[in-house]
């Protein structure tokens, strides 16, 4: 009795479609209770958790109990984990909003393979409030500036997405920043998916040396607009962070064409010990890899 004209209306509206036009969740095959823009029920949004635990300021990485300790007790300024105190990224800070796994792993999957463009949408809304902290200091680390920036998603090799059909980490990035405008946010951000060009199709990651990931990425990626990126910080985004092996490379060809600062958002992230259980031998992995 309280609800707008509006809404009573769009009410009446949801149930006489989910009435007589039902349709199930892409992912799960329960009944759709509702109209919206994703084929997902709200069960399978909500069971998308944010990581849990203290992880490195720099990449994300989560830091064991050992780490902790050692960071607290001899560190100096946020806690990081050992590659990143013994090799700073070229980028400032990556974060994620969850674990790659479980649900998370099935959405994105469904998003990239199976071309449910639909899975964007709830993928993208949780990518918008991973953007938001990065305008605030981490555990005593920089902040990215709200008021100037651009928005550039990790480019697929050109043959890659004709056959795709469309950039996975470009639908997410829009999502992202649509949500963004839509709740006010204070940032102040505009796409440049076009400055940044996938020059050569890499082979496969699986299997390989962090090394060996490094140098079959080395020239991959090539700043085709550097006005678009000097003098700007860059967001980079793709959807999922493995070993960091893209987001250094990317970052390094941005830094080149002059872009002060670049930051990392993914909406999720494989932990160490999922990447070292895949070069194991899991080959239902293997296609984590393909994109890069």
């Amino acid at each position: 009795m309280l609800k707008s004209p509006v809404e009573l209306a769009r009410t009446v509206f949801e149930d006489l479609v989910t009435t007589f036009f039902p349709g199930d969740c892409s992912a799960c095959g329960g009944p759709l209770l509702g109209v919206g823009s994703t084929s997902l029920c709200d069960g399978c949004i909500d069971a998308l958790r944010a990581q849990p635990g203290t992880l490195c300021a720099r990449c994300g990485e989560a830091l064991d109990i050992d780490g902790v300790r050692y960071e607290r007790q001899f560190g100096a300024g946020p806690l990081l984990c050992s590659p990143c105190r013994m090799v700073p990224p070229v980028f400032e800070r990556a974060v994620a909003w969850g674990v790659y796994e479980d649900q998370m792993r099935e959405l994105t999957q469904m998003l990239k393979y199976e071309r449910v463009r639909s899975v964007a949408e709830p993928l993208g809304r949780l990518l918008a409030r991973v953007i938001e902290g990065l305008g605030d200091a981490a555990g005593g680390g920089v902040a990215m500036s709200r008021d100037v920036g651009v928005v550039v998603a990790v480019p697929l090799y050109r043959a890659k997405q004709r056959q795709r059909g469309f950039n996975q980490s470009v639908l997410l990035a829009d999502v992202a920043l649509r949500e963004l405008r839509r709740r006010g946010s204070a940032w102040r951000l505009r796409e440049a998916h076009g400055a940044m060009l996938r020059t050569r199709d890499t082979e496969s990651q699986f299997g390989l040396t962090p090394g060996g990931r490094r140098r079959n990425l080395r020239g991959a990626f090539e700043v085709i607009d550097p006005a678009a990126v000097a003098g700007r910080e860059v967001l980079l985004v793709d959807d999922i962070y493995t070993t960091g092996a893209t987001a250094r490379e990317c970052a390094r060809v941005l830094r080149q064409a002059g872009a002060e600062r670049v930051w990392v958002a993914t909406v999720s992230r494989a932990q160490r010990e999922m990447v070292a259980a895949w070069d194991a031998g899991n080959a239902a992995e293997t296609a984590v890899w393909d994109a890069g």
